[in-house]
């Protein structure tokens, strides 16, 4: 790996982070607070969230096996995705490479902070090989955007490539596991102490059921973690969303049973769609959705849209054409919409 301080920003290598009043008194007691401008009525709503979110780091800590002070906590996983490129970039200057397809918000970061984006395609198999990605790369290069499982096409990547990129690789692999919780291969965020250039993103939003309290993860030596808090906002994971998420994980057992519901209602609707005549093929999947190529994806999702279910539309995306992306939901709602794929065809 590049010595880290050649891979971040000058500027925000040399930054003076805002230094918050909750900041300056940390490691004391204190009930008296006049300090940060706040108003005196209205509690406990009225005062500013902790900035470095301790409390719910100890817990997240507890739960993902991962030092606290190896924990970025950010507002959803696209805070950590666009702090990488903030970070670790220079706009018109550095590249990234990242596997194609992929979640869309690797390059709206990149096209946001004016960086050249790389897309390399998978196989026909949805695999990547690690030679293909690192001959995209030459010495501007300063990330590479990996997702396993990945998003659109729900597979595992598979790891002894993911490995050889993070040792032959001298900038940062970022490895997206938003749907490691679904999946039994062995999560990354476990493996930091072997690869120093290794970001590792997590959320709230799928096995746990809070995506609507925008929380994300990412997870990597306290020096990466260091410059995150040194560039995000003050306040930006609010009070409200800590108090969801530390009341969510002191019971993440209710999350287990959720997850092994789901993955059981993920077998039975790919056995399903697989005996729907309009379903030409079901891509082997390790998240809480699954990748359907049918025989007219465009008309089978209008269809649906017209009877108020909603799934995701791949058409036009690389190696997906004709494909839709459907989310495991509850067994009743699984079943409203095979019902009306079974009405379209009867």
């Amino acid at each position: 790996m590049m010595d880290l301080k050649e891979l971040t920003r000058p500027n925000i290598w040399n930054l003076s982070p805002y230094s918050s009043a909750r900041n300056e008194y940390s490691g004391h007691t204190a009930n008296v607070f006049l300090d940060a401008n706040e108003n005196p009525y209205n509690s406990p709503l009225n005062r500013y969230p902790d900035p470095l979110q301790s409390e719910l780091k100890t817990l997240v800590a507890r739960v993902k096996g991962v030092p606290a002070e190896c924990i970025f906590l950010g507002n959803g996983s696209d805070e950590a995705i666009d702090l990488a490129y903030r970070c670790f970039t220079q706009p018109g200057v550095n590249n990234v490479v990242a596997i194609e397809p992929t979640y869309g918000m690797y390059k709206v970061c990149a096209d946001i902070n004016d960086i050249e984006y790389r897309p390399v395609l998978l196989d026909n198999g949805f695999q990547m090989n690690a030679d293909s990605l690192l001959s995209a790369c030459d010495a501007d290069t300063r990330l590479i955007w990996l997702c396993s499982p990945n998003n659109p096409t729900g597979n595992n990547l598979k790891r002894n490539e993911i490995e050889e990129v993070l040792r032959r690789f001298h900038g940062l692999v970022i490895v997206d596991e938003a749907y490691s919780d679904f999946s039994t291969e062995r999560p990354f965020r476990l493996d930091l102490d072997k690869f120093p250039n290794l970001i590792v993103l997590n959320t709230m939003s799928k096995a746990w059921g809070c995506a609507a309290i925008r929380l994300g993860m990412a997870f990597a030596s306290k020096e990466i973690i260091s410059l995150f808090n040194k560039v995000k906002y003050p306040y930006n994971i609010s009070s409200l969303t800590q108090e969801q998420a530390i009341e969510a994980f002191k019971d993440p057992y209710k999350v287990d049973k959720w997850i092994k519901i789901i993955l059981l209602e993920r077998t039975r609707m790919i056995d399903a769609f697989g005996m729907l005549p309009s379903c030409k093929k079901v891509y082997p999947t390790n998240a809480n959705f699954f990748l359907a190529e049918m025989d007219d994806a465009q008309a089978t999702y209008d269809y649906l849209v017209r009877k108020g279910i909603i799934v995701r539309n791949r058409n036009k995306v690389a190696l997906c054409a004709n494909c839709l992306r459907i989310t495991i939901g509850t067994k009743t709602e699984n079943n409203e919409l095979l019902a009306a794929l079974r009405q379209r065809i009867g």
